[in-house]
């Protein structure tokens, strides 16, 4: 029996804390997996663009079949920016912080405003006081219905599947990235990260349209965008927006225990477990976020009990869709549909004068 197995023996999978401990033991990163990782992603998403453009000329309809393995490739690259992020992928600072930017104008993200945003949203995950930056708004019952008409159809709109999964990807990587956001007043920093990033796109698209032109460059790299795009913000979405997910007031909310429970383990097969770099173990990712991509499916392998923990499979996920309102007393996100029935439960004869 392993070191990490019996450590478990004694720790409950309700003690979070705990946890944090255990899990440490899995944070050394391995610089050659890691250079291994990003070769043969960063390779083979130039491959298959290659091949894009290649096949125009046979038909387009094979160019844009080929977007979607593409997609997964970029996914991949945002995957390995994001452990870049939080010091996990390489054991230098430097290595991640200079990989997380050269990926970062691939994936059209700046690297250091979105580092700084994306750990506001790990020190505030499923707290109901520190929403608004790094997150999927997401409002409880009381504040949905404190709402004016045109408050409610706005959030109606936000909430709906082509606005969250369609348009808001695009919007959210091709215009809202290009500003930092949320922290306008933070300092240089992220105007510094923003501005840079932009150059390098602009840089790189300039010199992408006049090797291969403006019309082929824009049919084979905005497919790759956009489902590359709305497959990351899905993934995203799903972590935290599923049904027995975690929000708290300030009094009650605890970093650990929100990690634990209000992360969810998206148990997807094997081949979409691989594209997106296991951040389907998103519980064990926040509660220690120095863990490799590579390294989490090790964790589950020792302590499986950890595993059973928030797990929602591909085809249950698609529901969560629907989930869109915090209901504090019985502490689950419910849907529209659900809020108009207890309404109606609560006022059976309907409104009355």
């Amino acid at each position: 029996m392993s070191t990490e197995q019996s450590a478990t023996d004694t720790t409950p999978i309700s003690d979070a804390r705990a946890w944090i401990q255990i899990l440490a033991r899995y944070r050394e990163p391995n610089s050659a997996r890691s250079v291994f990782e990003l070769a043969i992603t960063a390779g083979a998403f130039i491959l298959i663009w290659i091949v894009m453009w290649a096949t125009l000329d046979l038909g387009y309809w094979l160019c844009l079949l080929l977007a979607l393995p593409a997609a997964g490739f970029l996914v991949r690259l945002f995957m390995i920016q994001h452990d870049c992020g939080h010091g996990a992928f390489f054991r230098r600072r430097l290595a991640n912080d200079w990989v997380g930017r050269v990926v970062g104008v691939l994936t059209l993200t700046p690297y250091t405003f979105w580092r700084r945003a994306h750990a506001m949203h790990h020190a505030g995950s499923g707290n109901l006081a520190r929403r608004g930056i790094g997150d999927v708004d997401t409002l409880t019952i009381a504040e949905y219905l404190a709402l004016s008409r045109w408050g409610r159809l706005r959030y109606r709109l936000y909430r709906h599947p082509v606005i969250m999964f369609g348009l808001g990807p695009a919007y959210l990587f091709i215009f809202k990235h290009r500003l930092p956001i949320g922290l306008m007043r933070a300092g240089w920093q992220p105007w510094l990260s923003t501005i840079g990033t932009n150059l390098a796109i602009a840089l790189l698209c300039a010199v992408m349209m006049w090797f291969v032109g403006v019309g082929p460059f824009l049919m084979i790299h905005l497919p790759i965008t956009l489902l590359g795009a709305s497959m990351g913000v899905w993934l995203f979405y799903v972590q935290h927006q599923f049904e027995d997910t975690l929000w708290a007031r300030d009094g009650d909310w605890n970093l650990h225990e929100a990690a634990l429970r209000g992360s969810s383990h998206y148990a997807l097969p094997g081949i979409l477990r691989w594209f997106t770099a296991n951040i389907g173990v998103h519980h064990v990712h926040h509660l220690c976020s120095r863990i490799p991509y590579y390294r989490l499916p090790r964790v589950l392998r020792d302590h499986p009990e950890i595993g059973k923990v928030g797990r929602l499979t591909l085809w249950p996920s698609i529901k969560c869709v629907r989930l869109v309102l915090w209901d504090e007393g019985r502490q689950r996100l419910i849907s529209f549909r659900e809020l108009s029935k207890h309404q109606i439960a609560r006022c059976p004869e309907g409104p009355t004068g």
